[in-house]
């Protein structure tokens, strides 16, 4: 869709969508009203994020491509700081208009995201070349840049569609595990940007001191997430990343499984919440950093959210108020699927490290060409292609 109808067009129109979708469900009167929108939302959003993953890597480098995915999924850390801070302001106006103050915070956050939406209609540029911000030399130095990822100089925007390139992606190894790590971490990261307030809430304060207590643990998710990005890209390790952000949230989980302790099971969220979202934008970058050209990439991160969305959905069953405040089933389900996650991250980055070691030796017996119908034809299996691991 971004290459059909134009990334100008498709984010913000998804953004516009899904702001009005919002604010509308502020209208809803009863159980079914509230799921039919809630449908539609996720209909409106669910493609917002492998877009932007996508036409970021039209813009940056491979390995540039965490720092900026971390900085627009940290958004997410951020908006679970204050969406806390801003849910306890906003709850404040209930009775105002005769309406309740729970429909205030949709009104209010669905407007103010379809205005953004459409202020986006007027900025976001359809490729590097269609920017209106870029001066041509500008514009004439991204687009040699990102052909330096592409020794043969091939442009994934010329790049016609094929079911062929998509099944070549569905059926890579490194795409199978990082779909299974993923559907791991969208568990694990929907169940703390749902159920952190449940949780919190077991510590027995006031609904808005819940709300103010679960701000911090998300501040430190969006310094450890740039933190890791920022290291990722210097060193390029995009699995060491994972593995060692997922260490620590296991750290986490084991702590709150094995301890009542306010203090010791609030400790516990902080590591939790901060390593599973660090892990994300690691993941995340990994599919298209190894896949080429357009529509291997464009199905490889397609397939990555449909499983992190899957994760999410599963995620909902986690916290029931009947198991609360041990938690102990949710807290066996997250130390499972962390262990998953290191698992296939761990196979992942074996498996690219051998792939890497063969395409030297192919290299080595001058068995590539760096022509560009070999380089398109072979995308990623190219031998001149690097895996990032």
């Amino acid at each position: 869709m971004l290459k059909k109808i134009g990334a100008h067009i498709a984010i913000p129109a998804m953004i516009t969508a899904w702001g009005t979708v919002c604010c509308l469900t502020g209208l809803v009167q009863n159980y079914h009203g509230l799921v039919a929108a809630r449908l539609i939302l996720g209909l409106c959003e669910a493609g917002l994020f492998p877009g932007t993953v996508l036409y970021l890597s039209m813009f940056y480098r491979r390995h540039e491509l965490q720092t900026r995915i971390s900085l627009f999924f940290s958004a997410a850390s951020l908006a679970g700081a204050f969406s806390g801070l801003l849910a306890a302001a906003i709850v404040k106006l209930d009775g105002k208009g005769g309406q309740e103050g729970w429909r205030w915070i949709f009104y209010l956050e669905g407007l103010f995201t379809a205005l953004y939406g459409i202020a986006m209609f007027f900025v976001f540029p359809r490729s590097p070349a269609h920017s209106r911000f870029l001066t041509p030399e500008q514009k004439a130095h991204i687009t040699r840049r990102l052909k330096l990822d592409s020794p043969a100089g091939v442009d994934d925007f010329e790049e016609k569609f094929s079911w062929a390139e998509c099944k070549k992606a569905a059926t890579s190894p490194h795409v199978i595990l990082l779909f299974i790590a993923l559907f791991g971490n969208g568990l694990t990261l929907y169940a703390f940007g749902y159920f952190t307030p449940t949780i919190v809430q077991t510590f027995g304060y006031s609904p808005i001191r819940t709300q103010l207590l679960t701000v911090p643990p998300f501040v430190l998710a969006f310094l450890l997430t740039m933190f890791n990005a920022w290291w990722s890209d210097r060193y390029g390790r995009r699995g060491l990343c994972a593995i060692l952000m997922s260490v620590l949230a296991l750290v986490g989980y084991i702590m709150f499984f094995k301890s009542m302790a306010m203090a010791v099971r609030y400790t516990a969220l902080f590591l939790a919440v901060s390593a599973v979202y660090s892990t994300a934008p690691a993941l995340v970058t990994w599919l298209p950093n190894n896949s080429a050209g357009h529509y291997r990439k464009a199905t490889a991160v397609a397939l990555g959210f449909i499983s992190t969305n899957s994760g999410g959905i599963a995620s909902t069953w986690l916290f029931p108020a009947n198991e609360g405040p041990e938690y102990r089933r949710a807290s066996i389900v997250l130390i499972s699927m962390t262990v998953l996650i290191i698992v296939a991250s761990t196979l992942n980055l074996l498996y690219l490290r051998r792939e890497n070691r063969k395409k030297a030796e192919r290299r080595a017996a001058g068995q590539s060409s760096l022509d560009a119908a070999s380089w398109a034809a072979e995308g990623d299996k190219h031998a001149h292609f690097i895996y990032s691991y």
